[in-house]
C-alpha cells in the first residue's frame, strides 16, 4: 500500500525559485503549480509571498516580457495579448502598462509580417480572399482599424 507523501514547503519553494530564475512566471502559474504539487492554499500563498519578496515573481515584469515577446516572436496583436494576460489573472492596469510599453516599430513589423505571410497564400484581387486576410489579422489580435488600414494599402 502506497502512502501519499506530504509536499515539502521548502523543496517546493526552492523548485519554484529555480523555475522563476529560468523564466518569467506569473502568480497564477506559480499558485497552480503549487496546488498541483499538493500544497494547501495558505502555504501556497506564503510561498508566493516569499518568491515575490525575493523578486522572483513580479506580475508587472511578467506582463511586459510576455507582451514584448508575443509581439516580436509570435506576431500577436494587443487584443490577443490583453486576453491572454487576463486569463493569467493579471490586473487590467498592469496589462495596460505592459501594452503601452510595446515598441511601436516592433508592433508595426509584427503586423506587416503577419499580413505578408497570410497574403502569400491568397489572391488579393478576390474580395473573399481579402476578407479572409482581414479576419486573419484580427484573429491574431490586431485592432480592426489597423487591419483595414493595412489591407487598403495592399494592391488589389
Amino acid at each position: 500500500m502506497k502512502t501519499e507523501k506530504k509536499p515539502d514547503r521548502e523543496k517546493l519553494l526552492q523548485r519554484m525559485a529555480a523555475l522563476c530564475a529560468r523564466s518569467e512566471q506569473c502568480s497564477a502559474d506559480i499558485l497552480e503549480k503549487l496546488r498541483r504539487a499538493g500544497l494547501g492554499a495558505d502555504v501556497s500563498a506564503e510561498v508566493l509571498a516569499t518568491l515575490r519578496g525575493h523578486g522572483f515573481v513580479d506580475d508587472a515584469r511578467y506582463a511586459r516580457a510576455l507582451a514584448r515577446d508575443k509581439v516580436r516572436f509570435s506576431g500577436w496583436g494587443r487584443r490577443k495579448i490583453y486576453t491572454h494576460l487576463l486569463t493569467k489573472r493579471i490586473p487590467s492596469d498592469v496589462i495596460g502598462e505592459a501594452l503601452g510599453a510595446i515598441e511601436p516599430d516592433d508592433y508595426r513589423e509584427a503586423l506587416i509580417r503577419v499580413t505578408r505571410a497570410k497574403a502569400r497564400t491568397l489572391d488579393l484581387s478576390d474580395p473573399a480572399d481579402r476578407e479572409k486576410l482581414l479576419r486573419h489579422i484580427v484573429s491574431r489580435g490586431f485592432e480592426p482599424s489597423l487591419a483595414v488600414r493595412i489591407l487598403s494599402r495592399l494592391k488589389q
